[in-house]
């Protein structure tokens, strides 16, 4: 068995699933997108790194020695600048991209985008059984790499997709003209996704995955209660059902301040929530303790905190986010940031978090 720290007595899954089935944990479970932080890769691996030149084994070497749960790592992205084959310009910065132009700038050029993508999607062959073998060797390549650390892929009803191409701007005058088609895209693209995850989905390969949308400023969500109820809740509904019905464990995420609708998510069945910004609103020890029966992961702030404040001050944060839940005792809660750790976050607040986390045990699991 992998152990964080010599004191863990349940493995890895084992925390993670009693977590999720809020059961006592011997300690609550890390979580974490490692991938963008060259200072944590050489604090933990002890090599020389300069810049973003390390590779994605050490990246996972990195998730093994800290990890219970994790994103799937990819490597640096480079700085090239590439244009997709439908036109878009994107621009890599080792850590993130970003879109640089569009080959559209107008509604109908913005429609007839859309209305090419709905009819590829709709059109385009699918076999059942190589989506599931190839999904498999991923999942399982991928698991050679990083040990026993659980992987927590993705899943998406592309809700984001088309205003985030348009830009909100274009999208907002487009829905204005042509609500049907946004709807028809909607369709196309959950059906896709609900195919694929009865070809994938696989509770031995992991038990959670993660619904990734956002539509909420730090004000609150971009879009109005009704627009949400008619385009994306009933979406992140069946794409919840679907991943149930294979004995999946469903988190759901969006950036900013979401909380008006947290009722209303729950009521599409999701399981828990991800990415919790205190900054703007989303306390974690609020929101579990609101909404016990939930999961909360992603709530130490990734910005003012891991990026500005010192190692006392997350160990700190780290041990009122749990004590303040008795996360050991009802389980329901990762530790994670709010953010990633992205590059400005410091290597030594990162090796904080970890050693709080292992720094509170619950006495009713005894050592083996």
């Amino acid at each position: 068995m992998e152990r964080l720290f010599p004191e863990d007595v349940l493995s890895k899954r084992e925390r993670v699933e009693r977590a999720l089935a809020h059961k006592p944990v011997d300690r609550v479970p890390l979580h974490e997108q490692l991938s963008f932080n060259p200072g944590v890769i050489a604090d933990w691996t002890g090599k020389t790194v300069a810049g973003f030149e390390y590779a994605l084994e050490d990246i996972c070497a990195v998730i093994r020695q800290t990890m219970d749960t994790c994103f799937p790592p990819v490597a640096p992205r480079g700085t090239e600048r590439v244009t997709s084959p439908d036109g878009f310009v994107y621009q890599h910065d080792n850590w993130t991209t970003w879109r640089v132009s569009k080959p559209f700038g107008d509604v109908p050029g913005a429609r007839q985008w859309l209305l090419r993508t709905i009819d590829a999607w709709r059109t385009e062959p699918f076999d059942a059984d190589h989506a599931r073998d190839t999904y498999r060797r991923e999942m399982l390549d991928l698991q050679a790499m990083i040990g026993e650390t659980v992987i927590i892929n993705y899943s998406h009803t592309h809700f984001c997709t088309a205003y985030d191409t348009m830009g909100l701007e274009l999208f907002v005058y487009f829905m204005e003209d042509h609500p049907r088609d946004f709807a028809d895209f909607m369709q196309v693209a959950v059906a896709r996704e609900l195919r694929r995850i009865h070809a994938v989905a696989d509770p031995q390969l992991s038990p959670v995955i993660l619904i990734a949308e956002d539509f909420a400023t730090k004000q609150g969500p971009i879009f109005s209660p009704s627009f949400l109820a008619e385009y994306h809740f009933p979406h992140v509904q069946a794409i919840t059902d679907a991943w149930h019905d294979h004995g999946v464990c469903v988190l759901y995420h969006s950036d900013g301040n979401y909380k008006k609708v947290i009722p209303e998510l729950i009521e599409c069945g999701v399981d828990g929530f991800y990415c919790l910004e205190p900054s703007v609103g989303m306390d974690i020890v609020e929101l579990k303790n609101t909404w016990p029966d939930m999961v909360w992961a992603g709530g130490v702030d990734g910005v003012d905190l891991m990026e500005r404040s010192g190692p006392e001050q997350v160990r700190a944060e780290v041990r009122r986010q749990i004590l303040e839940t008795d996360a050991l005792q009802t389980g329901g809660m990762l530790v994670a940031s709010s953010s990633e750790i992205n590059p400005p976050i410091r290597p030594e607040n990162f090796r904080a978090m970890v050693e709080a986390v292992g720094s509170l045990r619950n006495p009713q699991f005894g050592l083996f």
